[in-house]
């Protein structure tokens, strides 16, 4: 099923898949940063380089939603679909902000399984907006992202109980604390993102 009808249209959708390289490419740069911390803490550069292009995508999003009679989808979704991508590359670039700013010393196991969580999700928005010509051919991408953000709950939940488990220093609680839940609003947002495809394919059914 193709919504690519008009040249207005098809560039909504090139913005779109723009937003989601981004996207991809921000959430696997965050899972680098985790897993190498803090070996590679030059990647913080790169995630903030991400965050500026993420906001011009988006601003050119709004840009054209504004400059536009027509779109190929609800204006609501796709006002939803743009700030909930922007979403993801900000809450991203703020994990990798706070590890600087609060000196973690070695990432957590359940930090780096959670950025995993995050790219994977990354990754199946990215195929799912590069999929736009084609809607019947999405559904499988936005399935695995209510997976993803499923384990990412659970992975979330096992963090905070180790957090109040074996005396951790006060101080160490409040950092990982702050950082884990950056780290699942990020997920959250790809979930938002997928429910709001979800809805324009019952649209368009």
């Amino acid at each position: 099923m193709a919504l690519f009808t008009t040249p207005s249209h098809r560039t909504f959708f090139s913005l779109l898949k723009d937003a989601g390289a981004n996207v991809e490419q921000a959430t696997a740069e965050l899972d680098r940063l985790m897993r190498g911390w803090p070996d590679q803490p030059d990647l913080r550069g790169e995630l903030k380089r991400l965050e500026d292009e993420g906001d011009r995508i988006t601003r050119d999003i709004l840009h054209q939603l504004y400059a536009t009679s027509f779109t190929p989808i609800d204006r609501e979704d796709l006002h939803a679909l743009a700030a909930a991508l922007d979403d993801v590359v900000d809450y991203a670039e703020e994990s990798a902000d706070v590890l600087g700013l609060y000196r973690i010393e070695a990432p957590m196991e359940q930090a780096v399984e959670l950025t995993g969580v995050l790219r994977d999700a990354g990754r199946e928005l990215a195929l799912a907006l590069s999929g736009l010509d084609d809607l019947a051919g999405i559904a499988g991408h936005l399935q695995a992202i209510d997976r993803l953000e499923d384990e990412g709950d659970r992975i979330s939940r096992q963090a905070l109980a180790s957090l109040f488990e074996g005396g951790i220093d006060p101080m160490v609680v409040i950092r990982w604390k702050d950082i884990f839940e950056r780290l699942e609003q990020a997920i959250d947002a790809c979930e938002h993102v997928a429910h709001v495809l979800e809805g324009i394919l019952l649209k368009q059914a």
